[in-house]
C-alpha cells in the first residue's frame, strides 16, 4: 500500500526555502517519491496554523521512512529549518 508524507509549513525565508525545495525534490527519486500536491491551503473547518501543505506519495511506508532517514535528505534539514517552520506526518 502506498504511503504519504504530508508537510504543513509556513515559509520564513523564501530564498532558502526555494534552495531546499530544489534539493529535496532530487532526494525523493531513489525512493519512488513524487509530489501529489503543494500550495496554499484553505481551511474548510477548524484552525490552520500553517499556510501551505505538501503531499508526497511513496510506493510504501518503508520507502517513505528510508527517504526521510537518508543521508541525502538529512543533510539538507538545516536548510529546511532556515527556510520554513514545518511539521511532517507519515500516513499509511
Amino acid at each position: 500500500m502506498s504511503a504519504l508524507i504530508i508537510v504543513d509549513l509556513t515559509p520564513i525565508d523564501r530564498e532558502k526555502l526555494t534552495a531546499y525545495s530544489t534539493q529535496a525534490a532530487q532526494t525523493l527519486l531513489p525512493y519512488g517519491g513524487e509530489f501529489l500536491s503543494k500550495g496554499p491551503i484553505e481551511a474548510l473547518h477548524g484552525d490552520a496554523p500553517f499556510d501551505t501543505k505538501v503531499v508526497i506519495q511513496f510506493p510504501d511506508r518503508d520507502s517513505a521512512e528510508n527517504w526521510y532517514a537518508s543521508k541525502d535528505y538529512q543533510d539538507i534539514i538545516p536548510l529546511r529549518d532556515q527556510g520554513m517552520i514545518s511539521q511532517f506526518h507519515l500516513v499509511g
